[in-house]
């Protein structure tokens, strides 16, 4: 049975009903769309029960999912007024994440897919990320330029169509959404970090001395490494000397550095690609400064930009069943012997 792929050749909808189930993390989250309309979306969070320790521990995100998802799962259904036999796929996340999270969606998505004998579609976490921008506009197409950034990955890429990209160029070290939680660590506020950085942030000015990230000459590279040491550098230095320093400064220095050069960089990868359309997904997107700076540079460029609601930006299942869409059109439907993975190479090619 481990090599059947469901339904190999289904009647493929313009707008199927897709169930989408996403499990990477510590939110266990499922989604139904119709065609790119989004019908329902629940989420169950263990972020609580994570921040006693400071951050993930995979073990306990696994059982908090196994707990869950049947519930939310059925939450998805009656709140989208869908009953399971309507439906024409289950798309889920099979990597990149925490392998035991992956491992109980992928699983929930197997039987359920098995038992409807309905198409199974696994999808790529980063590129349900970049898919979510369709959901907030069912007439966007490619060509465009979009800007990626989570805990994971920070990069910038073409879309030549909906199921192909080039890689402008992505960090050299460290993701954005990685240095946002190190340096909120560092600053002593709760997990999630990033969310508490930038309301910190609105407290401060941008004058703190900090690196500036391949400006100019770095093309569409970038390295948070430098920059997550300066300011680390900055605040031990202070508490050793017993300096008095501003948090709320350092928070919004930080902000300005670690997202400026984002903007500056999207908008110059539009006009290259001579473009008049941007996108943007991962976590780090949710940021407010960012977005109000990313709108206000994209209004400037005469440029349309098209951003996924918050709640969309961070991990959500409504954006697995958007990329699930467009493997559904495709045909690209997995067989059951699909494995979860915990690391997936940024190849979107």
């Amino acid at each position: 049975m481990s090599d059947i792929i469901l339904c190999k050749t289904p009647k493929i909808k313009e707008t199927p009903l897709i169930l989408g189930i996403e499990s990477s993390c510590d939110e266990t989250a499922a989604a139904v769309i119709c065609g790119r309309k989004i019908l329902s979306g629940k989420i169950a969070s263990s972020a609580s029960l994570q921040a006693l320790y400071g951050g993930v521990v995979p073990e306990l995100a696994s059982r908090a999912h196994t707990d869950a998802i049947d519930e939310v799962v059925e939450g998805a259904l009656q709140e989208a007024n869908v009953k399971k036999e309507q439906l024409d796929a289950v798309a889920v996340t099979y990597g990149a994440g925490l392998l035991g999270a992956l491992l109980v969606g992928l699983s929930f998505a197997k039987g359920f897919a098995y038992g409807l004998n309905i198409p199974l579609i696994g999808v790529n976490h980063i590129r349900g990320h970049l898919a979510a921008a369709y959901l907030e506009d069912e007439t966007l197409m490619p060509p465009f330029v979009t800007l990626l950034a989570s805990g994971g990955h920070t990069a910038i890429l073409y879309a030549k169509s909906e199921t192909s990209f080039e890689l402008l160029g992505g960090t050299l070290d460290d993701a954005a959404g990685e240095a946002f939680d190190k340096i909120a660590r560092v600053l002593s506020l709760p997990y999630p970090g990033g969310p508490h950085l930038e309301a910190l942030a609105r407290d401060g000015q941008n004058v703190v001395p900090l690196p500036k990230m391949l400006k100019g000459e770095g093309g569409y590279q970038f390295s948070y490494s430098g920059l997550k040491t300066a300011v680390i550098n900055y605040v031990h230095n202070a508490q050793q000397s017993g300096k008095s320093f501003s948090p709320a400064d350092v928070a919004c220095s930080f902000q300005h550095a670690a997202l400026d050069i984002l903007v500056e960089k999207i908008v110059q990868a539009a006009q290259e690609k001579k473009v008049d359309t941007v996108t943007a997904g991962g976590g780090v997107i949710a940021n407010g400064y960012l977005r109000e700076t990313l709108a206000a540079a994209c209004q400037k460029a005469g440029l349309r930009l098209v951003l996924p609601a918050k709640e969309r930006c961070t991990d959500n299942a409504a954006m697995i069943a958007a990329e699930g869409l467009i493997q559904y059109r495709q045909g690209n439907f997995s067989p059951l012997s699909l494995n979860a993975q915990a690391y997936i190479p940024l190849d979107l090619a």
